[in-house]
């Protein structure tokens, strides 16, 4: 079994290589089956923009392959769950992280703390050739700084805090990112599927 990655993010290979790799799976990018295919994000959702990643490289699927895609995205109370899945998209089509994290700042000009709760949601699809697509999803609950913080991670990392913690994701390290994630949290659930899956013969 390989899983390929529905994504043309290197931050997202190498940190799902991380979350996944030491379970035994194997797991390559989108150009070991001939690159991933423009994908127009038209849901509303997470998870039907993940069914939109994996369907577009599912004709592209070795027999024995199966396509993982990612969608993500930060949720702001006070922004009534803004930018949600427009999140790599806030500040218009080709903005940077940068440039969506001002946006996001703006926003939240004279917003106080206690109203600035905030989370991180990733729904993950696993699609195979032949088998109904399967979801799992993972959530981070946390705030947005006044400000970015540290130096580390990307997107809106600088700017979350997250729950129970004193520093942004830019600062905690990846240790404790690799733990407590929107991600993470949706690999784990996936890698428990997945052997549970093994269990009972494969994936149907």
């Amino acid at each position: 079994m390989r899983l390929i990655l529905a994504s043309n993010n290197p931050h997202k290979q190498i940190e799902f290589v991380r979350l996944l790799g030491a379970a035994g799976l194997e797991i390559a990018g989108a150009e070991a089956v001939g690159g991933m295919p423009a994908v127009e994000e038209t849901g509303t959702s997470f998870r039907e923009n993940a069914r939109l990643k994996a369907e577009a490289l599912r004709g592209r699927l070795g027999a024995e392959d199966f396509a993982l895609a990612d969608d993500s995205g930060l949720e702001v109370d006070a922004l009534g769950g803004a930018p949600g899945v427009r999140s790599a998209r806030f500040a218009g089509p080709e903005a940077s992280d940068a440039d969506n994290v001002a946006k996001l700042l703006t926003s939240l000009d004279g917003v106080p703390a206690p109203q600035r709760a905030a989370r991180f949601v990733c729904v993950l699809c696993l699609l195979g050739r032949g088998t109904d697509a399967r979801y799992f999803m993972g959530t981070c609950e946390g705030r947005i700084l006044g400000a970015a913080a540290g130096d580390g991670g990307f997107g809106y990392d600088p700017v979350f805090q997250p729950e129970g913690y004193e520093g942004s994701f830019a600062s905690l390290g990846r240790t404790v990112k690799d733990r407590i994630s929107h991600r993470a949290r949706a690999a784990t659930a996936l890698r428990a599927a997945l052997n549970g899956f093994a269990a009972d013969g494969g994936i149907s």
